[in-house]
């Protein structure tokens, strides 16, 4: 558990934070109250800021020179920046062999999956995932580990004048997401890695990563969403997501609505690529919730897996785990140069070691305040039937931050049946829809008895917490923080996990 700064220390860290937004400086720092330490709880997947006080300032001189750049949600569909970085490099993405991972929902929690099996067979690992929970460095992983903010800050600068090469030739600079790419696969191929697992950023066709030939192509569940971007259906949203199906590959197809699955199907025709479908070739036999997660047995491309032990809540992680099985499965030929099981204690061992922060994550107990990323109508439905199964709150009170781009409306619609009331926020991102815009749509999904306003996320989870806990009836009384990975990830700070 982290100590909790002394009122000069906090006082010190907020003033060292005065170049940036002062909300960020304190919610960096932390909150004294909220970091009760009958609260907190041990270990933590995400790496904090650097001990080392050149190294933290280093990696802060990154960030904003990264900063910048072109941010995640501007884009021009195209991969030629990307393309001409990789050709000055020397192509480090042919370095080793990659699987490579799209969809609506669950990329992430998946590629963790993915890199814990592959890591216990002793295989070294890279994998790069987006957007980041609280640390930019996390979105590169070496072993399993985030990448060392001194092997970051290295990294970065090794490539610098290469891109700074790229952005002198191009009609437009390269962006933030393309840069970080460009380092990961850079990365990946210094450390070496014996395989690289990649999550798109958005899309599949023109997005960053995909100049990379992934053996494997992932596809985990197409739902609605970047909509302006990608399509209004799902079958136009998988058309662009097909686009990392490579000539040969193998496709390991998450359960998908019937026009997406007919897309993904005829782009493998095309391409003469091997698909396997979940409910088919592989899925999800049984489940059953368990102390910290569920137990699970799943079937494979080489048969079956009993009594898996998940460290993760709902169905949709169950999913999830079945889908990342089948793609080590496929990376290492099970299924078409052999059929045979991978050794069960191995991958028992595996999943049983996966984390997904802020998925479905508890960060403190009495009461119980638990982080999930959703974002999207979809998402906040499996988030809510994973919490209705797993936790069983006599009253959940939920915490809402949301992006103004998202169908916010939807989103709430699904939390409505569980939430007793809800606290509507904002975090710092100037993506954020406005509290009070926020509040407006949340009255007419809740009605106004029902709905509390507190722009200031540090006041939202202070409210939620004292509304979980103002009566004794309701010992059981949980929070759900929600809305978005900023969110989430600023909440994470704010309740001691940073």
């Amino acid at each position: 558990m982290s100590e909790q700064p002394t009122p000069d220390e906090f006082d010190e860290i907020v003033e060292a934070e005065t170049d940036r937004d002062p909300d960020l400086a304190v919610i960096e720092a932390g909150s004294r109250t909220l970091r009760a330490q009958a609260g907190s709880l041990q270990g933590d997947p995400v790496p904090a800021r650097p001990a080392d006080p050149e190294v933290d300032k280093a990696l802060r001189e990154v960030e904003a020179e990264l900063a910048t750049r072109w941010g995640e949600t501007k884009l021009e569909p195209s991969v030629s920046r990307i393309s001409a970085l990789m050709d000055v490099l020397g192509e480090p993405q042919r370095a080793y062999p990659s699987i490579h991972i799209t969809g609506t929902n669950g990329k992430t929690s998946t590629a963790r999956m993915i890199e814990a099996l592959l890591g216990a067979f002793d295989l070294r690992t890279g994998r790069y995932t987006s957007p980041h929970v609280q640390s930019v460095t996390e979105r590169i992983s070496l072993d399993g580990s985030a990448i060392e903010a001194g092997r970051f800050i290295e990294t970065y600068n090794d490539i610098k004048p290469y891109i700074e090469m790229v952005d002198s030739q191009q009609d437009y600079r390269l962006s933030f997401f393309e840069v970080l790419t460009g380092m990961a696969y850079a990365a990946f191929a210094d450390a070496p890695v014996d395989v690289a697992v990649v999550e798109v950023g958005m899309g599949g066709s023109w997005d960053a990563t995909n100049v990379i030939d992934g053996s494997v192509a992932v596809v985990t569940p197409i739902d609605l969403d970047h909509t302006d971007r990608l399509g209004s259906t799902p079958a136009e949203i998988a058309v662009e997501k097909a686009g990392i199906i490579k000539q040969g590959a193998t496709v390991i197809l998450a359960q998908q609505p019937v026009d997406a699955a007919q897309v993904m199907l005829k782009k493998a025709v095309e391409v003469d690529a091997t698909v396997a479908r979940e409910g088919m070739e592989f899925g999800v036999v049984s489940r059953e919730v368990a102390v910290g997660g569920q137990q699970v047995t799943l079937r494979g491309l080489g048969g079956e897996y009993e009594e898996i032990f998940l460290p993760l809540y709902g169905a949709h992680q169950a999913h999830n785990a079945a889908v990342a099985l089948a793609a080590v499965e496929a990376f290492f030929g099970v299924g078409s140069e052999h059929a045979r099981t991978l050794d069960m204690d191995t991958i028992r061992k595996a999943f049983a070691a996966v984390a997904s922060p802020g998925r479905l994550e508890v960060v403190r107990r009495s009461p119980t305040v638990v982080l999930d990323a959703a974002h999207n109508p979809a998402g906040a439905r499996a988030s809510a039937d994973g919490i209705t199964e797993s936790f069983g709150f006599s009253r959940l009170i939920g915490v809402v931050g949301a992006s103004g781009d998202k169908d916010v409306k939807g989103f709430l619609e699904a939390f409505e049946p569980i939430f007793a009331e809800v606290v509507v926020t904002q975090n710092s991102s100037h993506r954020a829809m406005d509290a009070d815009e926020l509040a407006a749509v949340a009255v007419e999904v809740f009605g106004d008895d029902r709905v509390v306003v507190e722009p200031r996320l540090d006041d939202a989870l202070e409210t939620a917490i004292t509304l979980a806990e103002e009566e004794s009836e309701f010992a059981g009384a949980g929070v759900l923080v929600t809305g978005s990975v900023i969110t989430v990830g600023e909440a994470r700070l704010l309740l001691g996990r940073g």
